[in-house]
């Protein structure tokens, strides 16, 4: 399945996208894509209902929000392709490195992204995006993939001065409003299949920036489930974002590109849509 979600932000409702590319409103099933969903069984059961359920067209032109609620927490991981460690200059790391984003970064695919107060090195990130489908403690990489309830596409930006040049964590430089923007699906593993082997791509203004493949991640998806569980427990819902490719704005040559408002960022993975978000200035 497809799940997705629509409707004015903080007011979504849950729908999915068959396989012609129809949205339908399965409102009627009666639970939103949430941390209960997940943990429920709410995507079996979702299925068995679509068999007899009501179901409604979703309206042209509806705003699509994130294809799922809220998480707990939005685990990212830095420098997981080789070629993007090299162009930030950093050694190819030994074990995953964890950062968070705050789950108030989330939002729609295709809403604006706004430069946060302050901001003068706003960065893209095209990257595959994991959603945890039950309680994970503890677990071993062989379990980790029955641990996975789907992937989606992320752009994980970054304020790259607050993240590099005002100390602490990379999370304050990850985390603005607009900086997490999911979807426009989830797809479940059985639409996704291989997901090590999904191109990947990612646009500013029309000109290329980023293509590569999810097959050059240096720790693969169960690895990263199972890595991450040793250190906290991730709850069904939760976001793990794997790490992006060569190609960021703080990677070119000889001077970095950072976004500007009116600037129009696009990208997609193979099996899992588009999506395109235009830079507006600060609120």
């Amino acid at each position: 399945m497809k799940l997705i979600r629509f409707g004015p932000p903080g007011r979504e409702r849950p729908g999915v996208q068959l396989a012609d590319g129809s949205r339908r409103d399965v409102s009627g099933f009666g639970s939103d894509y949430d941390e209960a969903f997940f943990a429920g069984g709410g995507l079996r059961h979702l299925a068995t209902w679509l068999e007899t359920g009501d179901t409604h067209p979703v309206p042209a032109g509806e705003r699509l929000g994130p294809p799922i609620a809220r998480p707990s927490k939005i685990v990212c991981i830095g420098l997981n392709y080789r070629d993007h460690a090299a162009e930030t200059g950093a050694a190819i790391p030994a074990e995953p490195v964890i950062f968070f984003k705050a789950s108030t970064a989330l939002c729609g695919p295709n809403d604006p992204l706004v430069i946060p107060r302050g901001a003068t090195k706003v960065d893209w990130e095209v990257e595959l995006a994991v959603v945890v489908g039950s309680v994970c403690r503890y677990v071993s990489r062989e379990d980790a993939s029955a641990r996975i309830a789907g992937y989606a596409l992320h752009n994980d930006y970054s304020e790259r001065g607050f993240q590099l040049e005002r100390g602490g964590q990379w999370s304050k430089g990850k985390s603005a409003d607009t900086f997490a923007p999911l979807g426009p699906f989830l797809a479940t593993t059985d639409e996704v299949g291989d997901a090590q082997a999904l191109g990947m791509w990612l646009t500013v203004n029309g000109e290329m920036r980023q293509r590569s493949s999810t097959g050059q991640m240096i720790f693969d998806a169960p690895t990263l489930v199972s890595y991450v569980s040793q250190f906290m427990t991730l709850l069904p819902g939760d976001v793990i974002s794997t790490g992006t490719p060569a190609g960021v704005g703080l990677g070119i040559k000889p001077e970095p590109v950072f976004l500007r408002a009116g600037d129009v960022v696009a990208l997609g993975i193979d099996r899992l849509g588009e999506s395109r978000q235009e830079v507006v200035a600060p609120r």
